[in-house]
């Protein structure tokens, strides 16, 4: 066997994508922070709960607690309201006496909110690594250099940018700066509608399954009018004439909860239940929402469980906190999850019980923490992308 040494102890210097994993540093731009400063709750204090409802009474109406569909019962408990990212985000702006807007959901929303709301509102995130898979596959720099990709191959004059709800800051003002609007999942066809009365193609970003979902099931396109632009392969791993011949070209972007129900998930789900409803939201796959019975947003989905006949029988593809909240609220009706296996964000997961004591807390006693701010140019794009939504028919 041969031995190789070196007199010199070698100098190897950590990248800044190892501290990132190491939870050292931070990456401005990226959604998932990892810098969290002061001493959390522990998740056995058996006060947790009482310690919230006092700091949260001892704050008043300077404080006004947004809770995702997708958060924890532990954590939804100490809501005012509850919705999804937009919704929450506009109930945020309809209540500006609120000083501090603590969003109990993921680090896009939280920016969202920080748009829409007042200046002398302080939006404030429990955990900052609180991000969202889905929002991270697409960066500033990536969606950027894809413009060039498109601007050479002669089809950027042609293509409006329609972003999903669930994207950063950074890509919602890009879409705002390039004509485009945002779109959520239960208007997405309306903003499609309106981005091809502006030009002949589109850019969706982030979520191709969305994108794709919406232009073949609810607007008579063909897969074949869909190319995915995958932005880690040059030129996004399409030729020019694939990028002049599409109508949709998709981020290769997706939901890390919605992306893992499969067909064999609603075929077997069929087996076991005789009768069975299946309902899933649109970021699902192709082939789960061309095999479901229903398709629509978590509002949707909620609404649809509510006006369901006692005795019948459903199967939810969406994310386990929140089909689990409405199976306990509907004891009438048999309501399981889609997939075997437990899925929840784990993103979404990490705003706790004792994040929010010690959000709760620090804010009671005077200390601002955690604070999401959007710089003036960026917000003032976005914003400008989020008025196009607003406006849509």
């Amino acid at each position: 066997m041969r031995v190789v040494t070196t007199a010199q102890p070698l100098d190897v210097q950590p990248t800044p994508l190892a501290l990132l994993l190491l939870g050292r540093e931070a990456d401005p731009k990226s959604e998932r922070g990892v810098e969290c400063p002061g001493d959390l709750p522990s998740p056995s204090d058996p006060d947790l709960v009482e310690r919230a409802r006092a700091a949260k009474e001892k704050l008043g109406d300077k404080v006004f607690v947004l809770g995702h569909h997708y958060q924890r019962d532990e954590v939804i408990q100490f809501a005012d309201v509850t919705g999804d990212s937009f919704k929450l985000a506009r109930d945020a702006a309809a209540k500006p006496e609120a000083e501090y807007i603590v969003f109990c959901g993921v680090h896009f929303m939280a920016e969202s909110a920080d748009i829409l709301t007042t200046d002398d509102q302080k939006v404030v995130l429990p955990d900052l690594a609180a991000g969202c898979s889905m929002a991270d596959m697409a960066t500033a720099e990536q969606v950027a250099e894809c413009w060039d990709v498109l601007t050479e191959a002669g089809v950027a004059e042609q293509v409006v940018p329609v972003s999903y709800m669930n994207s950063s800051a950074d890509i919602k003002a890009f879409t705002g700066k390039h004509g485009g609007t945002i779109c959520t999942s239960s208007n997405a066809k309306r903003a499609l509608d309106w981005a091809f009365e502006q030009g002949e193609k589109v850019l969706f970003l982030p979520d191709q399954h969305l994108g794709r979902n919406t232009a073949v099931r609810d607007m008579g396109m063909s897969l074949d009018d869909c190319v995915l632009y995958n932005p880690h392969k040059p030129n996004g791993g399409l030729t020019v004439e694939e990028l002049r011949n599409a109508k949709m070209i998709l981020w290769r972007g997706h939901c890390s909860v919605h992306g893992r129900f499969s067909l064999d998930s609603v075929n077997d789900v069929r087996e076991r239940i005789p009768g069975v409803n299946v309902l899933v939201h649109p970021e699902c796959k192709h082939e789960v929402v061309a095999a479901a019975d229903y398709v629509g947003s978590t509002e949707y989905i909620i609404n649809t469980l509510d006006a369901a006949p006692a005795g019948s029988k459903w199967a939810i593809g969406t994310e386990l906190n929140l089909v689990r909240r409405v199976a306990n609220a509907h004891p009438d009706k048999e309501i399981v999850f889609l997939d075997k296996t437990v899925c929840f964000c784990s993103t979404m997961n990490r705003i706790d019980l004792p994040h929010l004591v010690w959000t709760l807390e620090s804010l009671a006693e005077g200390n601002l923490v955690n604070q999401i701010q959007v710089d003036k140019e960026t917000e003032s794009f976005a914003k400008l992308a989020l008025e196009r939504m607003l406006a849509l028919p």
